[in-house]
């Protein structure tokens, strides 16, 4: 068997830049009603046809006026109430408004008094202070100018977005398809949930834990189901995925065992252009292309199946979904444990403690509790030694799970 150490395996950079290139947009598009469009990635932008706001509006309930006409200590009448939604008559030479908040500034008006200081007198109301033009004011177009563009194509819509796209009057969009992702499940020793263990048997949880990334993502799971350590069954299983679904991932087959028939049954449809990394967990990953779908092959222990997705598929799936604007936070924080270096950079299950990152005891990649248990991913460099209080990149779930 090759050594985990052995000269070959690709950096993680090199294999995420080369999965970037490689992903193609989905042209496939459908229009939804706003209502449904979180969460979705937008297709076609149009410009704003509409000032937001369409007119100047006040910013506080008080009084509208003339800001040149005041004078301190005047007695000016009230000739007008105006409230959001109702459109003000011209001010009246001499007088002031009575507004509310978010209603519109009358005609020969060009600021707001609130209402705290004014003094109220018989006939109108008295100013206490000189008045700035504008004050008070929001103006015209101050979000967002008539002919703006409001959200760049690309976009994973946010319910910000949405707002956005409402106050300039949108009611439907065009927005990309989700993608459909095939899932295999390889290996005899797999056993859905739900089904009584036989000896040498496991669940499945990779299935499951795939699936919930996908919904996660927005895209569409397509289930193969559990494939058997076959080289036959595997080349059916993957030509069948190919049919249904716009990306293929499967979990484990793609080391070196003789049971391992996932990279033999690529290269007899297809082909691999990545494969064996160098990271831990993930080393035995794979990538290529079956009848021009792509195609990951993961690693099968369930801790190594949702690291590699978060740092290398998911990327991928979401540019393949048309999103342009990936913005994923990090962390620099301190580490809370002592870490041997290592011979490939490590992705360590974490979770934030006291201002510093407490690792899981068992980092073995068959335990997926450390998952679940941890806040995110520390990103520790090949050959460095990592002793507490130094600071790593930190990636929460949040982001890499969202």
């Amino acid at each position: 068997m090759a050594s985990c150490d052995q000269p070959g395996l690709i950096p993680y950079e090199q294999a995420l830049a080369e999965l970037l290139r490689e992903a193609q947009v989905s042209a496939k598009t459908e229009t939804v009603k706003l209502e449904h469009a979180v969460g979705r990635v937008l297709a076609e932008q149009s410009a704003a046809t509409v000032n937001v706001p369409p007119a100047d509006n006040s910013s506080m309930d008080g009084y509208a006026v003339d800001a040149a006409s005041i004078v301190p200590g005047v007695i000016y009448p009230i000739s007008q109430r105006v409230v959001a939604g109702h459109a003000p008559s011209a001010l009246e030479p001499g007088a002031v408004a009575r507004i509310f908040t978010g209603a519109e500034i009358p005609e020969g008006a060009n600021a707001v008094v609130m209402q705290e200081a004014v003094t109220l007198a018989p006939g109108g109301v008295i100013f206490g202070e000189p008045v700035r033009p504008g004050q008070y004011v929001r103006k015209a177009g101050q979000d967002i100018k008539r002919g703006d563009i409001v959200i760049p194509v690309g976009t994973r819509l946010q319910p910000a977005d949405i707002g956005v796209l409402a106050s300039t009057g949108n009611e439907c969009l065009d927005v990309f398809k989700p993608l459909k992702v095939a899932i295999l499940s390889t290996g005899d020793e797999l056993v859905d949930p739900g089904q009584p263990l036989e000896s040498g048997q496991i669940y499945n949880s990779n299935r499951y834990v795939l699936m919930a990334l996908l919904k996660k993502l927005g895209m569409e799971p397509v289930v193969i189901g559990r494939v058997q350590d076959s080289l036959d069954a595997t080349v059916d299983a993957l030509l069948q995925a190919a049919e249904l679904a716009d990306c293929i991932i499967s979990t484990g087959g793609v080391s070196v065992g003789e049971e391992d028939h996932v990279r033999q049954a690529v290269e007899m449809v297809g082909h691999i252009n990545i494969w064996r990394l160098k990271i831990k967990p993930g080393k035995p990953l794979a990538f290529g292309r079956i009848k021009g779908i792509p195609f990951f092959g993961l690693p099968g222990n369930p801790a190594s199946t949702l690291v590699t997705f978060c740092i290398l598929a998911r990327p991928f799936l979401l540019s393949m979904q048309g999103i342009k604007h990936q913005r994923d936070l990090s962390y620099r924080l301190p580490a809370g444990f002592y870490r041997a270096a290592g011979s490939r950079q490590e992705y360590v299950r974490v979770r934030l403690d006291g201002g510093e990152l407490v690792a899981f005891g068992n980092q073995n990649s068959g335990v997926l509790s450390s998952a679940s248990w941890a806040d995110g991913l520390a990103v520790i460099p090949s050959e460095i030694e990592i002793s507490k209080g130094d600071m790593l990149t930190f990636l929460p779930f949040t982001e890499l799970l969202g």
